[in-house]
């Protein structure tokens, strides 16, 4: 066997291997949707451009305190905002109902249904403690998913998933409940609503939390971390680090692999607290928008760097 034979022969023997291995890492391509609550209390005829421009496929719409556009939609009517979505080519997928609480969307979600949408956000709330772990996480997980019973067969009704946000002082808190959630809960239209931020004392788990939870447990997710500018006036720089890509401390690395690894279907988010609530998190739309774009940059970046 002569040289070139050679290195045809066992190069590619050395080449095969790392092919096939790419070949089978799973693909994702995320489905991003865009907050109203970004742009504070913008009309939403405003807003609604900007879905496309932020390389986003849907609106989730937001009410006070943190934006307005759901108080919007009421007063100038369904019809309206219809014709306002076509003019736009544009498409509701969730509704953020956090001060409704887990137990007052009846409404909401026969609302939602007749615009395609498919989520709805709010809090998991207390029963009857906040921030439960250990076996108090597991007893009062059970006590919501049976007291939630006839709301999830709602949901399912209106083909809606109810998407509980992992928030502070809340039930869905601690990694033992949410681990605890997907160990109990027996319905797709019943999901948690993935907030990083809300388990920065937990950092190290959120991956892991990732694949406990799985795909059928996700339906939405934040990409959101935590920042000192979540609750108290600061600079806007630091404010901004709630974002991705913006010299926060979390790894979106581990996260779009863990994603990947659970063929991951669910809506994502970009998203940030300003301070006070309810106004735009930049003075523009225009600046908003390019914030947006920055951090999605970032997020298609380590999806590269994890393929």
């Amino acid at each position: 066997m002569n040289r070139r034979e050679a290195c045809r022969v066992f190069g590619g023997a050395l080449v095969f291997p790392a092919i096939l291995k790419a070949a089978q890492k799973k693909s994702l391509k995320l489905n991003y949707t865009l907050s109203s609550a970004l742009y504070g209390e913008m009309a939403l005829d405003v807003i609604l451009p900007e879905i496309a421009k932020a390389g986003c496929q849907s609106i989730d719409i937001w009410r006070r305190r943190h934006g307005n556009q759901r108080e919007q939609i009421a007063e100038m009517g369904d019809a309206a905002c219809q014709a306002l979505l076509e003019k736009h080519s544009a498409q509701i997928s969730v509704s953020t109902c956090y001060p409704l609480g887990p137990l007052g969307l009846q409404e909401e979600m026969e609302w939602l249904h007749q615009y395609g949408g498919k989520v709805i956000v709010t809090g998991s709330g207390r029963y009857p403690d906040s921030d439960p772990v250990g076996a108090a996480a597991k007893a009062q997980v059970k006590t919501m998913l049976e007291t939630l019973k006839p709301h999830v067969a709602k949901a399912e009704e209106n083909g809606i998933t109810i998407a509980l946000e992992n928030h502070s002082k809340q039930l869905l808190y601690h990694p033992d409940a949410l681990r605890y959630f997907a160990e109990y809960n027996k319905s797709p239209n019943l999901g948690v609503a993935f907030a990083p931020h809300h388990l920065h004392l937990f950092e190290d788990e959120i991956p892991s939390l990732v694949h406990d939870l799985g795909n059928e447990n996700i339906p939405f997710m934040y990409f959101q971390e935590h920042s000192e500018g979540i609750f108290v006036k600061t600079s806007k720089e630091i404010e901004m680090q709630q974002l991705p890509g913006y010299g926060g401390g979390l790894d979106y690395r581990l996260i779009v692999a863990a994603l990947r690894d659970i063929d991951y279907t669910g809506l994502v988010e970009i998203f940030m607290h300003p301070v006070p609530r309810g106004i735009p998190i930049l003075p523009t739309v225009n600046e908003i928008t390019a914030a947006i774009n920055k951090s999605r940059s970032y997020i298609e970046e380590c999806l590269v760097d994890t393929a």
